[in-house]
């Protein structure tokens, strides 16, 4: 009897111990579970996971605009031309090397061989011509970005006159005019080349079925919750990428993404509060990561909408804003006051132009001479999510209401989820709204003409704001191929900004994110998303 029992105790204990083994080496899965450090497994730890604010809106990025879509497709796609690993210096792609005529009209890339789209489909030339004619077929509603390159194709605008196959594995593009920053437009996020086979077979499902060359491939999207990458056995960097899966999880909190991150949830969170920088840094398990500033954070003033149809008012509110207080309440001495609508590290910044200064006695006087001297009511919108340029958008949004209410503006401040927030903005549904922008390229153009040109209406010139003196500069300033007459043209350009007051330029930021101690060779871009290629776990 004893003897039974020490036997069936015997069996009881390997069972438990079997069941425990088991638990401690599963990995990673999708809700943000951490693997056991100490696991019997002993292996290293090969799933990242991605803290952030907000869910991607496609993931087919030359769909949308905004920067959460980028962090994904980063990932699974790959431009023709790349930028480096923290700069926006021009490098190659999927192109290995490319010829520009004299003339500035003929670019000929030469494609990288043996690549393959994560289904199989070959990479080549013919892949090429079809996502470009893809693209210049559409218009601002279905491929937003397309307007870099002058519009569609359809438009007198359009910059480029053709592109073709030269064979299997070159491809030409011919330009109707030079354009200045061509290659740099090239090597943005949007501009991802995709498998031909996947986009005819999914049509506008594309968006959620994403086929790429890239380092990761899409496993799964559980919409605002997760979306899930694995390692593309086949890629054609050897040795790359490090990580085994990449996990994206929404967590709309800044804080609750912190906590997320300290109890080991996930291992990397974007928008850390300036204020949570201190306790990062006292926590000997985490690290603070600083990403290169290159972006601005700004209200805009709808132009078709009444009151800010009126010049003296949108100066008058840009008079009654005081950024510095704003700065030093949310930013923890981590950003600049705005004067412009790009960062004073873009070429062809204009540190000549005086700042509106905090006035409410002039913001008076214009209201006032515009017809408004008892005041107006107006919505306020701010952004649901944390953004690089504003990791705190409501409290921001409570300060500016305060000072608008000292000039008898009275600001509703709204909100709505963060979709539905771009897609009103862009559709010019907002009196007054807070966002921003991180740049793509490191060009002026990627400021001016995207966020504030005529052309960028219905796609990132969410004023509405529409001048033709402004259209003809930064159309001649795209074609000037000479950097110091393109940055004496870009100096003109923001004078008119300037002086028509589109927007408030609130703020250009240095964006700060967090990271578990054993995340290494993480090298966050300016441009506000980097493919995650080199990352691993020490």
């Amino acid at each position: 009897m004893k003897k039974k029992s020490f036997k069936l105790l015997l069996i009881s204990l390997l069972a438990i111990s079997m069941f425990l083994v088991g638990c401690s080496s599963k990995t990673n899965n999708e809700s943000g579970g951490k693997k056991d450090p100490a696991s019997n497994s002993g292996s290293k730890k090969d799933t990242l996971v991605y803290g952030r604010g907000g869910d991607s809106t496609s993931l087919d990025p030359i769909t949308t605009t905004e920067g959460e879509a980028f962090k994904v497709t980063e990932n699974i796609y790959e431009t023709l031309l790349q930028y480096g690993d923290q700069d926006t210096t021009i490098n190659p792609g999927l192109a290995e090397k490319w010829e520009v005529s004299p003339d500035g009209l003929t670019y000929t890339f030469h494609l990288r061989q043996g690549v393959k789209f994560h289904d199989g489909t070959d990479f080549n030339a013919d892949a090429v011509v079809f996502n470009f004619d893809r693209w210049m077929n559409g218009d601002s509603d279905k491929f937003p970005y397309y307007t870099m390159f002058g519009g569609f194709k359809k438009d007198e605008g359009h910059v480029i006159k053709e592109v073709k196959a030269v064979d299997a594995n070159t491809v030409q593009f011919v330009l109707k005019r030079p354009q200045a920053p061509f290659l740099k437009n090239l090597a943005m996020s949007p501009f991802g080349i995709a498998s031909p086979t996947a986009v005819k077979k999914w049509g506008d499902d594309f968006r959620s079925h994403p086929v790429g060359t890239g380092p990761f491939k899409f496993v799964e999207w559980k919409q605002n919750d997760t979306i899930t990458l694995e390692k593309n056995p086949d890629y054609w960097q050897k040795g790359l990428p490090k990580l085994n899966k990449v996990i994206f999880r929404v967590i709309p909190e800044n804080t609750a993404r912190l906590n997320a991150l300290a109890n080991g949830e996930i291992d990397v969170m974007d928008g850390l509060n300036n204020s949570d920088e201190a306790t990062v840094k006292g926590n000997d398990k985490l690290q603070v990561i600083e990403r290169p500033s290159m972006n601005v954070g700004y209200i805009g003033l709808t132009t078709t909408r009444k009151p800010f149809d009126n010049k003296l008012v949108r100066q008058a509110i840009n008079y009654a804003i005081d950024k510095k207080a704003i700065i030093d309440a949310f930013y923890g001495g981590k950003a600049l006051p705005a004067v412009n609508p790009m960062p004073p590290s873009i070429e062809g910044y204009d540190k000549d132009i005086q700042p509106y200064p905090y006035d409410l006695e002039k913001a008076k006087a214009l209201l006032k001479e515009a017809g408004y001297e008892k005041g107006f009511s107006i919505d306020l919108w701010a952004m649901p999510v944390a953004r690089p340029y504003m990791p705190e958008a409501q409290k921001v949004a409570e300060v500016i209401q305060e000072s608008l209410s000292k000039i008898g503006v009275k600001a509703k401040i709204q909100s709505v989820e963060w979709a539905t927030y771009l897609d009103k903005a862009a559709k010019g549904e907002f009196d007054m709204f807070m966002l921003g922008w991180t740049g793509d390229n490191g060009d002026p153009d990627n400021f001016l003409y995207t966020l504030l040109d005529k052309d960028s209406i219905g796609s990132n010139n969410y004023s509405q704001y529409s001048n033709n003196a402004l259209h003809d500069v930064l159309i001649k300033a795209q074609t000037e191929t000479d950097q110091a007459k393109r940055n004496d043209l870009y100096k003109q350009a923001q004078e008119i900004i300037h002086d028509d007051a589109p927007w408030v330029p609130l703020v250009h930021s240095t964006p700060l994110l967090a990271a578990s101690k054993d995340v290494v060779n993480y090298l966050p871009h300016p441009t506000g998303s980097e493919a995650l290629t080199k990352v691993e776990f020490k």
